[in-house]
């Protein structure tokens, strides 16, 4: 069901946040970020041969997911590389917000009252983990912090263009179709960003750690179930979207048990708010 899917995806997706902390530790931000596209695209490759090139009509739309994901990432990147990952889960964690108010404008999807006691409890923890993340002196004045928030509204657009892109009542496209061209146009923006600013890049040389390709790996299982799950018939991206947050809480015990972060005890009272709301979420899709 596409619940469990979901929540299968939030497990995967707290694992590429915390490999990607891990890997760009005194490494430059672009070539990371080129790697993980890469092999992202090589990953996904096969489906190219299954899926056709199609239209350029189909293609257009498919190429605007990929630099609205990519813009969301370069800016996410340089501020999950410079902020706690106990603060960077959290402020991430805001993104359903802005897909649920799209979801109810756009799309017209309702929720039911389990669903809505999960959502807004979930609202009360974000709210109450970025209050906890100004104790270690990120402010909204921080440049980082600007990085962290524009990448939360990108990837809320892109959350929102998925329904629109994957829905039968939308364009209807095939999943495998998005994700394997999406990944090939990532990699191949990403070369010229890396050609660009190959300068700067070579100043600072890149540590390869085995953290690198597990980004992708991470990443891409997290994505295809995703896909999956909103490829199911009934299936709210409100919903989908909020339990996917849940990685938060993946994310958060790599920052306390292997990174060693602070002001940990005040992030877990958040956490366990949120926790709560994931069981709403799961109760109300049942």
């Amino acid at each position: 069901m596409w619940w469990t899917l979901a929540f299968l995806s939030a497990a995967l997706l707290g694992g590429y946040d915390s490999f990607k902390k891990i890997s760009l530790k005194d490494n430059p931000v672009i070539p990371v970020l080129f790697l993980n596209t890469l092999l992202s695209a090589a990953i996904f490759s096969p489906f190219l041969f299954s899926t056709g090139f199609g239209s350029w009509g189909i293609q257009r739309y498919i190429l605007l997911k990929s630099v609205l994901v990519l813009s969301s990432w370069i800016a996410g990147y340089f501020a999950m590389k410079n902020l706690p990952l106990t603060l960077v889960g959290p402020v991430n964690a805001t993104r359903p917000v802005l897909v649920l108010l799209g979801a109810i404008f756009l799309f017209g999807e309702k929720l039911n009252l389990l669903q809505w006691a999960g959502v807004m409890l979930a609202m009360v923890a974000y709210f109450l983990m970025r209050l906890s993340g100004k104790k270690e002196g990120f402010g909204a004045g921080n440049k980082w912090i600007v990085c962290l928030i524009l990448a939360v509204i990108l990837g809320a657009a892109s959350g929102l263009y998925d329904k629109y892109l994957m829905s039968p009542a939308c364009l209807g496209l095939d999943r495998s179709q998005v994700l394997a061209w999406y990944t090939l146009y990532q990699a191949g923006i990403m070369g010229i960003v890396l050609v660009l600013t190959w300068r700067s890049s070579r100043s600072r040389p890149l540590k390869w750690r085995w953290s690198i390709p597990l980004i992708s790996i991470f990443l891409c299982g997290a994505d295809y179930v995703y896909m999956q799950a909103l490829s199911q018939p009934g299936a709210l991206i409100a919903v989908v979207s909020m339990i996917r947050r849940g990685s938060v809480l993946v994310s958060f015990a790599i920052g306390v048990l292997v990174l060693k972060e602070r002001n940990i005890r005040s992030k877990a009272v958040d956490l366990a708010l949120l926790l709560l709301s994931m069981v709403l979420l799961y109760l109300g899709s049942k």
